[in-house]
């Protein structure tokens, strides 16, 4: 099983404030949606509740210390108990937020990345890359248009 990383970032690894995303880029949500459909994610409950809803067409797999029940996830105690329920998956997404990314780290093999080329006032970050561990194996970079007003970059890492 593949563990990937699907986050898009600001330049300062901002990625949200106040539980909110920083930026509306459609282009970037339209990607987030090839590449995870038909696939499983895993998130912590505050970017599901930042959400609101599962995730359609894709098996949404919810981290959460508390006993809750969300209709349309599963809900599990860590990563590794949701890493665990994927063991038949070819490629399984961690969505976030910081925190999830954090303990995650480790443990993928691959990121997609999104740089938004600007740098944001936030409260959470993505964090560090230690680009000795990564190879960068494709880039696509694109000018801010009509309905993107920012320029980006989508990044695919694998470990080294």
């Amino acid at each position: 099983m593949i563990i990937s990383i699907i986050v898009a970032i600001g330049e300062n690894h901002a990625i949200g404030k106040n539980n909110q995303l920083l930026w509306h880029m459609p282009n970037d949500l339209k990607h987030f949606k090839e590449i995870t459909l038909g696939r499983t994610i895993i998130m912590g409950r505050k970017t599901f509740d930042s959400v609101g809803k599962p995730l359609p067409r894709r098996r949404n797999i919810v981290v959460t210390r508390q006993d809750i029940e969300i209709a349309g996830c599963e809900v599990v105690k860590s990563i590794d108990e949701g890493l665990a329920l994927c063991a038949h998956d070819d490629e399984v997404f961690i969505g976030g937020g910081a925190e999830i990314y954090r303990q995650a780290m480790d443990k993928t093999d691959r990121i997609y990345l999104t740089i938004i080329h600007k740098a944001f006032d936030a409260d959470t970050f993505f964090p560090e890359i230690d680009y000795l561990q990564w190879q960068e194996v494709s880039r696509e970079d694109f000018e801010p248009d009509e309905k993107n007003p920012l320029p980006y970059s989508f990044i695919q890492l694998n470990r080294r």
